[in-house]
């Protein structure tokens, strides 16, 4: 038996405690599935989610996760257990077969790809992939596709810092444009679905940020939202790429974060779409807002 809206969320952070921030605002009964039973999951616990220790990789901790869910959000961070997770949720919940809604974390430059492109990352890849098996699986399955995240630490701690430094945005991006969209846009959307998803069953959401703009127009809005002269500089891309290892990213991150640069720069990134304010009612927030309301962490 399930509970008629329980749903269940992988990890204790990220886009899916954003979610959870939604759902809780609406008394939708929340279950985390976490690696670690942490200071992390205790503060859900606290807010009133209940929490099991589980790993998406691992076939019997999530068949006891999805015990008496109705709904999932699947979403992980970058990470090359993408595929395989997402193969073991599927298994796993048609061996259940009391699922009515899971809605899948993808990302937008899947709707650029075939199944023989090869200028993508590996994790957009396994995104697109993922996307395939879980179509094929039968499930009752949402696909929800942001583009690059306003959250990004390349537009916001990597940027706060040179900001501060010497009022730049340095970044290997060209005269590419790019539309970025909030998480907490994308948590909005994939929290509406959840609280009623039959009428989105099969469909394939788009998320963006209200307009495209190049990097000179994504400067003018950091600057009208700090009050503070912000312009661009172009990073060779090749010099930028060889000090993402020293930011601490592992080599399969780094190679999906180098590529999200040199695809920004072959302007793949110019591109809006309207899933936002389809499904919530409410438009997508712009980077205009989105800075302003973190001015202490771009200003020091």
């Amino acid at each position: 038996m399930t509970a008629d809206n329980l749903v269940l969320i992988p990890g204790a952070g990220g886009v899916g405690r954003t979610v959870f921030e939604h759902l809780r605002a609406q008394d939708v009964p929340v279950r985390f599935m976490v690696r670690r039973d942490d200071e992390r999951a205790a503060e859900l616990r606290a807010l009133g989610a209940e929490v099991v220790i589980g790993d998406l990789t691992r076939p019997e901790t999530v068949a006891a996760a999805l015990q008496g869910v109705a709904r999932m959000h699947f979403g992980i961070s970058v990470s090359p257990d993408q595929l395989l997770a997402a193969t073991v949720v599927a298994s796993v919940a048609r061996e259940y077969g009391e699922l009515e809604a899971l809605v899948d974390l993808s990302q937008m430059t899947v709707s650029q790809m075939t199944a023989t492109s090869t200028e993508e990352s590996h994790q957009q890849r396994l995104h697109w992939l993922t996307e395939q098996m879980l179509d094929w699986s039968g499930l009752p399955v949402v696909h929800v596709r942001p583009t690059a995240f306003l959250d990004n630490p390349l537009f916001t701690t990597i940027a706060a810092r040179s900001i501060q430094a010497n009022g730049t945005i340095a970044l290997p991006f060209g005269t590419g444009r790019t539309s970025p969209v909030a998480a907490d846009d994308v948590a909005r959307t994939i929290a509406t679905v959840l609280r009623d998803p039959a009428p989105h069953i099969g469909q394939v959401y788009e998320l963006t940020g209200p307009r495209s703009v190049d990097m000179t127009e994504l400067a003018a809005e950091f600057s009208r939202a700090l009050n503070r002269p912000v312009s661009y500089v172009d990073l060779p891309l090749d010099r930028w790429e060889a000090q993402l290892p020293k930011l601490g990213m592992s080599p399969h991150v780094a190679q999906h974060v180098a590529t999200m640069a040199r695809l920004h720069r072959d302007n793949r990134y110019d591109r809006t779409a309207d899933g936002v304010e389809r499904v919530t009612g409410t438009p997508a927030m712009s980077i205009e807002a989105f800075v302003a309301a973190r001015r202490d962490l771009y200003l020091g």
